[in-house]
């Protein structure tokens, strides 16, 4: 069972949603306040949470952060349609995806299952590993380490890495990585891959020459660069 919690001051919004969600097959838990929200999904009791932007109080951005500063529990956004600037920032704070308001429950549950099969995918040999420089993944266990020690990626960051490092040396498409990575086909101005490649690049840091280990290919995507 998907445990989701739901995190929106909008009762009758949470209430539709949440008998949405169960008709779906999910558990729906809602809290209304920034406060109940940052509690709740560190309580370790919930596989995903649905969070609000704009909370009174404590806003959906700080939850976010406060989150992210413990744990990597997977966060969608709820955001203002066309507000651009607060899903751009809660990508950069580690948010794994967004869904503007008002959107069809349909849309929130595609995007809840698609982040929920990457997080827990269904026949993953937990004994593979992947290997390039200093980056190791173990797919199966959706672990990561950088240099010989583990490294805190969301669920969205491990899934564009894994692809990544599967084809290093090659050029990865911006639209194969949204479909591989994401579980969506890429949307004109969709700017959600660069802000999380952004991020990777951000925990990697530089590589010796200075040089991006991901490097941005005009026109055609991301490569991420091979070393034995």
């Amino acid at each position: 069972m998907i445990r989701v919690l739901l995190v929106d001051d909008d009762q009758e919004l949470t209430g539709m949603l949440s008998q949405y969600l169960e008709r779906e097959g999910f558990e729906a838990t809602a809290v209304h306040t920034g406060e109940e929200g940052e509690v709740q999904a560190l309580s370790g009791r919930y596989s995903i949470v649905v969070l609000d932007v704009m909370l009174p109080g404590l806003s959906g951005i700080e939850v976010l952060r406060r989150i992210r500063a413990v744990n990597q529990v997977p966060v969608v956004l709820l955001t203002a349609r066309g507000d651009n600037i607060d899903k751009i920032t809660g990508l950069e704070l580690g948010a794994d995806d967004y869904v503007p308001k008002p959107s069809s429950p349909g849309e929130l549950v595609a995007r809840l299952r698609a982040i929920m099969r990457r997080v827990q995918p269904a026949d993953q040999p937990t004994s593979e590993v992947i290997r390039t420089g200093p980056l190791v993944l173990w797919p199966g266990k959706r672990q990561a380490q950088w240099h010989g020690r583990e490294l805190a990626v969301t669920s969205t960051e491990f899934s564009l890495l894994e692809e990544l490092a599967r084809c290093a040396g090659q050029v990865v498409s911006k639209q194969d990585l949204s479909l591989n990575a994401l579980g969506c086909p890429l949307t004109r101005y969709d700017r959600r891959i660069d802000v999380h490649i952004s991020s990777i690049r951000h925990k990697l840091g530089p590589r010796p020459d200075t040089k991006a280990w991901i490097q941005s290919v005009r026109g055609l995507g991301y490569l991420m660069i091979a070393e034995q």
